[in-house]
């Protein structure tokens, strides 16, 4: 099981965004941002999967269009609060929440006998935000895209994951939150694609698709139970 680690396993901390923005007199809840995250990741992934971008790109546009999701306008506040969030992203890593169904959802894909292997864009501290938040042990491998040199969707990383783990495309699944990076990339090295869909923002999309790890478990399950 490959899985990506933004989006489905961490999210952003939006405390301490909410709490970054008002030292530079920007108001916003943590529950407004939390709540504009799917909307922004759906847009971005539309505006983006059009054309080529790196992680980077795609990363720091992102919170511009959570604000503007949230109903808070952009201006030299927000920007320099970005700023000041983008310096802590690039020694700490700022995705460093993590949702209360995850370590359940691990726990049982590990309980079922799948491996679990992140595949994710990052920007080289991954490791160390996974060991910090105690994420590292419920894994059996983690690849960073800034310590491989290629990113998704390019296929290449997904084949080095899968040389790496001595695992095969053809029974491997790859779940993550962004079509155009996370399925298109899987598909291209021959990876099945599951997209995670929080927002229910994907209506119509030819992959299989779950709102949570919760039912992406009763997928994995329903699935071995017709093939069993």
């Amino acid at each position: 099981m490959f899985l990506d680690a933004g989006g489905v396993l961490v999210h952003p901390n939006w405390t301490r965004v909410s709490g970054t923005l008002a030292h530079y007199g920007v108001s916003a809840t943590a529950a407004a941002l939390a709540a504009a995250e799917p909307l922004a990741t759906r847009q971005l992934d539309e505006e983006w999967g059009r054309q080529a971008a790196t992680d980077q790109q795609r990363g720091w546009a992102y919170f511009d269009l959570v604000l503007t999701h949230a109903g808070v306008p952009l201006s030299d506040a927000t920007t320099q609060a970005l700023l000041e969030l983008h310096a802590y992203h690039q020694t700490s890593n700022l995705w460093e929440t993590i949702h209360d169904d995850v370590r359940p959802a691990l726990a049982a894909m590990r309980a079922r006998g799948y491996r679990l292997v992140v595949v994710s864009n990052a920007n080289g501290t991954l490791a160390r935000a996974f060991e910090r938040l105690g994420l590292a042990p419920a894994l059996d491998a983690l690849f960073d895209s800034c310590d491989e040199g290629v990113e998704k969707p390019d296929p290449r990383f997904f084949e080095i994951a899968l040389a790496r783990t001595r695992s095969e495309a053809a029974t491997t699944v790859h779940v993550g939150d962004l079509y155009h990076v996370d399925v298109v990339g899987a598909r291209a090295a021959g990876i099945e694609p599951v997209l995670l869909d929080a927002g229910n923002l994907y209506g119509g999309c030819d992959c299989a698709r779950v709102g949570s790890l919760a039912a992406l478990i009763d997928l994995l399950d329903e699935r071995a139970g017709s093939t069993g």
